[in-house]
Formats: structure tokens, C-alpha cells, sequence
């Protein structure tokens, strides 16, 4: 008896791309699928301060209150405790394995984020790398 591979995983969620993207000829709005979605999702609460959602006023991760700290043991640790929370939080369709900080670029300002994670569905590995800038504020628009 053969085995049968379901290859469909639209189970893992469908989102808006971010920036909203559309498309000329149809008008329509580009969506991100599947493993994509979820990697587009933790990138957003990354970026999101908390408070900036008012129908979800929790939701977020507050890294710009890290802008300018220097990254001493303690700054560290509480950036990895921040990010881990954050996506404990609202991102249940993963496991998360380990956020870890590659400073090599931190005399030119920037901290690399890495996390990674199992997409609990599917049981499949996945990491993002995160690029946090220590030494300058980013333009926020409305």
C-alpha cells in the first residue's frame, strides 16, 4: 500500500504581505502563505512596540527601549528575554528553541538576532535571523 503525502500545509495560516503589496493588473492584495507567513508574522512583532496596536495593546516586543544601550551581560539577557517572551506570547503555531546574539557587527551598531524554532504542525526547523540596530531610532509612520 503506497504511502500518501498531503503537501498541502494551508493549515499554517494565511496573512496580508507586509507592506500591504498590490498587485496592478488584478488589484489584488499580495498574501504571504504557509511557512512564509509565519516567519513575516514573528518579523512583524519584532518591530511592533507594544501599545502600538490599539486593538491589541499588548501585542509587540519594545526592542527600540534597547536603542542606544550598551550591550553589557545584562542588556543581553534581558534583549534575548524580551524577544523569547514576545513570541511565547503570540506566535503559538512554533516552538521556539533559542534566541541567540551574534554581535560581530556591533561596532557598526547592529545586533543579529537569531531565532530558532519548529513549526509545530509540520515538525520542520526553521530560523530567522533578525537585524536589530543598537545606534540609531528608526522613522516610525502612522
Amino acid at each position: 500500500m503506497p504511502i500518501i503525502q498531503n503537501t498541502d500545509k494551508s493549515f499554517l495560516g494565511r496573512g496580508w504581505s507586509f507592506p500591504p503589496v498590490f498587485l496592478k493588473a488584478s488589484k489584488e492584495l499580495v498574501m504571504t502563505v504557509e511557512e512564509e507567513d509565519i516567519r513575516m508574522s514573528l518579523e512583524i512583532l519584532l518591530a511592533t512596540e507594544i501599545g502600538e496596536r490599539f486593538l491589541q495593546p499588548l501585542y509587540g516586543c519594545n526592542l527600540d527601549r534597547f536603542v542606544f544601550e550598551a550591550m553589557d551581560a545584562t542588556t543581553s539577557t534581558e534583549l534575548r528575554m524580551t524577544v523569547k517572551r514576545a513570541i511565547d506570547l503570540f506566535e503559538p503555531r512554533i516552538r521556539l528553541f533559542a534566541v541567540k546574539l551574534d554581535t560581530a557587527l556591533l561596532t557598526e551598531g547592529r545586533v543579529d538576532i537569531a531565532i530558532e524554532y519548529t513549526i509545530i504542525t509540520t515538525n520542520t526547523r526553521h530560523n530567522l535571523v533578525y537585524p536589530f540596530y543598537m545606534n540609531e531610532a528608526h522613522n516610525k509612520t502612522a
